[in-house]
């Protein structure tokens, strides 16, 4: 039987409707999500002018996450993923109307911006577990794979779409128009969230145990899993010391390709563009086997395409490396999710899929504070070869086990079940 076109599985996840509200509601919000992300950036730097209080804001955003996101995915386990999402996407709405509002009424200060911004940080994980958990409870497996490919394609389209329409808005309107959006698109977002619904969970009632009981079998259920285990840890490695490219861009074009603000910009875009291609093909693959190869696949490119980057001052030369580091980096974090979704058994999904948040958004976080320091006595460019090099041999070491990791993953006994 010849395999399906690939445009099917996307034109499918539409014909679902909690699929579609869902999406309506969530695209729109990424985009105003990444203006406010813009304006809270800009409005740190216009009250402080210091580098230090900016480092502070993206550090507390980011801190709570660490220790809050297995907590955040035993409480979707035990409470269910739609209803958590609703609980903190009020969160979201209290944090997004009281920007505007202090910022408008002149009492926005630095310190008000920072107590804001890591509520916002702790509400966070809670929300991100929530929202992983509830794809695959509206989409059958065999298009979920499509389903996570389009959404990270609009959600990577809004990393591009949401600051370039900041960018025009704030000189016109003022910082504060990019809350005022804000608030709408969290609103919209919040109206979908109560139209859908989610099919039963599978399996049976999960025992009552203490919350850390419930934490300390996620990471043990990881540890043990002959396929989740090894991915995750091939992914944490990835993001601890190759993704922190991302945030360590303008010392690489000032210092690798001695560039001012124009090469910043093209090596940004080259990122993003790579992200983009890789979603897109994501999406339109619409299948779950040979994702294993594909993660294999994305590890080794990003670790090239890493050390690549750095061997030349040229920054022609680099661009197409910096497309390849964005593509191979969203492939393997985009198809980790999937594979882990389609396999992992509903009574552990949030667990695990919040131990997948700590990893893709927690593990750069704290890579880009040892790259900075390591690179302070080394130099970018001896860092980044170093990194580059570590993810060879972490992908090295798990070639052997692609075959276990691919039976225990995509094998269609295994799915939604155990290890």
């Amino acid at each position: 039987m010849e395999n399906p076109k690939p445009i099917r599985p996307i034109l499918r996840v539409w014909t679902h409707r909690d699929y579609a509200l869902f999406m309506v509601g969530c695209i729109p919000n990424y985009i105003t999500f990444w203006m406010q992300r813009v304006g809270i950036g800009w409005l740190a730097w216009d009250l402080t002018h210091s580098t230090f209080w900016l480092g502070l804001v993206t550090a507390i955003d980011l801190a709570p996450l660490l220790l809050l996101a297995p907590i955040a995915g035993a409480l979707v386990d035990r409470w269910g993923a739609l209803r958590q999402f609703r609980i903190t996407q009020i969160g979201v709405m209290v944090h997004a109307a009281a920007l505007p509002a202090l910022y408008f009424t002149g009492r926005m200060n630095i310190e008000a911006l920072v107590a804001l911004t890591l509520f916002s940080g702790i509400v966070y994980p809670f929300m991100s577990t929530a929202r992983l958990g509830v794809l695959p409870r509206i989409l059958p497996r065999d298009i979920l794979a499509s389903g996570i490919g389009l959404d990270s394609a609009f959600f990577h389209g809004s990393r591009f779409v949401g600051p370039a329409i900041a960018a025009l808005l704030i000189p016109l309107y003022g910082v504060g128009a990019t809350f005022v959006v804000n608030v709408i698109g969290s609103a919209g977002l919040m109206i979908t969230l109560w139209m859908i619904s989610l099919r039963p969970a599978e399996g049976e009632p999960r025992k009552a145990k203490t919350l850390f009981a419930d934490v300390g079998e996620a990471f043990s259920y990881v540890r043990h899993h002959k396929g989740i285990g090894p991915i995750f840890l091939l992914l944490t490695i990835a993001s601890t010391f190759t993704r922190p490219i991302q945030d360590m861009l303008p010392g690489i074009a000032g210092s690798v390709f001695h560039s001012g603000p124009e090469g910043l910009a093209w090596l940004t875009s080259a990122l993003g563009i790579g992200g983009m291609i890789s979603a897109a093909w994501i999406a339109t693959r619409g299948r779950v086997s040979g994702l294993t190869t594909v993660i294999m696949t994305g590890a080794f490119n990003v670790s090239i395409g890493s050390i690549a980057l750095v061997m030349s001052d040229q920054l022609m030369f680099g661009i197409p490396f910096a497309v390849l580091i964005g593509f191979s980096l969203n492939t393997m974090s985009t198809s980790v999710q999937t594979l882990v979704q389609s396999a992992v058994s509903d009574d552990m999904r949030g667990r695990v899929m919040s131990l997948y948040v700590m990893i893709f958004r927690g593990a750069p976080a704290l890579g880009s504070l040892v790259i900075g320091l390591i690179s302070d006595q080394l130099g970018l460019t001896t860092t980044f070869l170093l990194a580059g090099c570590l993810g060879l041999l972490s992908w090295g070491l798990s070639m052997p086990k692609r075959q276990q990791i691919a039976a225990s993953l995509e094998t269609p006994h295994n799915i939604g079940g155990r290890s």
